[in-house]
């Protein structure tokens, strides 16, 4: 796979100026020469290959082709509710959900939440999202949504009909694969026992994930991976 470059605006067929970051690295980096041929992708589902055609020190010109989508994405929406875990442990979350084609991330906020992130955090993981995306193959971005309190996750109506929520507790993990879902899971030390009813009380199923206790990241990336 040629290499992968995010552009905020789809880009329109003919020359095109990459600049800021992304022309940074290609150029000075990368150290692309003319007439290499790159990918440019702006998250909204499609990529088109570029050919280079001028390198400057803080830009370089493509001559960019038709727009094309490859089928890289779940057909059916995935989203992942969990607390972020402490340090370089989040990033591993963002990069791993976004490899296994989640397409929505929830902060989760519970009694229990030790990392509380703010703008700046979640700004990063969004970040994150886009370079994870550029070395998997993703076109469609990982939506990180502003933390929420699990209270107003737990109660929302707007999730898809299948609702999981690991639980020591639990019963085996329905199949996922090829499912609309939302898995969540709770923080180091778990769901506190009101957090857990409040959460059957609304239609989750309660997963078990084996007889180990799992990090944080662990068990949401697994629960991911069940669904690919």
């Amino acid at each position: 796979m040629a290499e992968r470059f995010y552009v905020n605006t789809p880009p329109s067929p003919g020359l095109f100026t990459l600049t800021g970051p992304e022309a940074h690295h290609l150029a000075a980096v990368c150290r692309v020469q003319v007439g290499e041929t790159i990918v440019l992708f702006c998250g909204d589902g499609g990529e088109w290959a570029a050919r280079v055609v001028g390198v400057e020190r803080r830009a370089v010109q493509l001559d960019v082709g038709e727009r094309r989508e490859p089928t890289r994405e779940r057909w059916a929406e995935l989203i992942v509710a969990a607390p972020l875990p402490k340090g370089d442990r989040a990033s591993f979350l963002i990069e791993k959900l976004t490899e296994l084609g989640v397409t929505r991330f929830i902060p989760l906020l519970t009694t229990r939440t030790v990392v509380q992130p703010g703008a700046g955090k979640t700004e990063k993981l969004r970040r994150g999202v886009i370079e994870a995306s550029k070395q998997c193959g993703r076109n469609r971005l990982m939506v990180v949504d502003e933390p929420r309190a699990w209270r107003e996750v737990a109660v929302a109506a707007v999730w898809p009909p299948l609702r999981c929520l690991a639980d020591p507790a639990g019963t085996a993990v329905p199949p996922l694969r090829g499912q609309a879902a939302i898995v969540a899971v709770g923080p180091e030390g778990g769901m506190t026992p009101d957090e857990v009813a409040l959460a059957r009380d609304h239609g989750w199923q309660l997963v078990g994930l084996g007889p180990r206790i799992l990090r944080v990241e662990t068990a949401a990336v697994m629960l991911a991976a069940l669904a690919n």
